[in-house]
């Protein structure tokens, strides 16, 4: 069952990637401009800028251009950025390490973050931790990514001195980006963790294990805290495709040479390639992603099945 899981999903997620390819070749081309002005001096003449167009292929008609993308594909060849003059494969399994980087940490400081925080808020409705946890919940859900990586930097960087406010190698450099990316997702994950357990605390097998003389911690950890980790962990999945979007601001706002700040880059240039291929690998991320949280989910919950 598991395998014919895998292979319909693996089928629509080949069917989302074609559909991502044809909506990402569209729209780099109705934005105005072209590349090939673009790639040449504000003094270039249009008979230099058309030359520049059909060394490009940009003068074929747009399904000849999308056929000779998308068979270069399935031969490896994602093609020639014509911002850096190279294979695209090349600069993005260059930038994509960053990327992944980024999100591993800042997920692991929503989860370490979240998950207790939502859990013990939701053990004690009305208490001065569930108040706090509210709070933590509503202003990082409220909160602007662009204005939250700013204040970061206000507060960590310039105020207290304590970490850098851009750039890329030492590990203090991913604090500053991993915990702007991550503070949101930990409001959400705390926000649902403490609905999740007040759900399961009012089920009536918790009242009867409980009548049962067994410890509340044990009724808590063992059964209630299983139960209630189910959204959150198809929230989670689902955040993690958010994240490899939320990343364009994050990345760019403190110079993190990932994935976002190079689309950022490639859409301002209009190198269609580029675009094209880093949105082609983030579906395509996204996809395998949610797979992964279907399979998890199975396996937490027996009761969930993958049909």
């Amino acid at each position: 069952m598991l395998f014919r899981f895998i292979m319909r999903r693996l089928g629509q997620t080949v069917i989302v990637l074609f559909c991502v390819s044809i909506i990402a070749f569209a729209l780099v081309r109705i934005a105005p401009s072209s590349p090939a002005r673009m790639m040449l001096p504000d003094t270039a003449t249009d008979e230099q800028v058309a030359a520049m167009e059909v060394k490009l292929g940009l003068d074929k008609p747009l399904y000849v251009q999308y056929y000779k993308y998308i068979s270069g594909i399935f031969h490896g060849d994602l093609g020639t950025s014509t911002q850096y003059k190279t294979a695209v494969s090349g600069i993005i399994a260059n930038r994509l390490p960053a990327t992944l980087e980024l999100n591993a940490v800042a997920i692991l400081f929503a989860l370490v973050i979240g998950i207790p925080m939502g859990i013990v808020a939701g053990s004690k409705p009305g208490s001065v931790t569930d108040f706090f946890a509210v709070l933590f919940a509503l202003i990082g859900q409220s909160m602007s990514p662009v204005w939250l990586a700013l204040l970061n930097i206000l507060i960590f960087s310039s105020w207290l001195d304590l970490l850098p406010s851009y750039g890329y190698g030492p590990l203090v450099c991913i604090i500053l980006p991993a915990m702007t990316h991550g503070y949101p997702v930990a409001a959400q994950i705390t926000r649902m963790g403490r609905s999740g357990m007040m759900d399961v605390l009012r089920e009536d097998y918790i009242t009867a294990t409980l009548a049962k003389g067994i410890s509340k911690r044990k009724v808590y950890t063992k059964y209630a805290f299983k139960n209630a980790l189910i959204p959150i962990v198809t929230m989670v999945g689902l955040q993690l495709g958010i994240f490899m979007a939320g990343a364009v601001v994050v990345e760019t706002v403190f110079s993190w040479p990932g994935l976002g700040q190079l689309n950022f880059q490639a859409v301002g240039n209009r190198d269609y390639a580029l675009v094209q291929s880093t949105l082609l690998v983030t579906a395509a991320i996204i996809a395998v992603i949610n797979l992964l949280v279907d399979i998890i989910n199975s396996l937490i919950d027996p009761r969930i099945t993958l049909e």
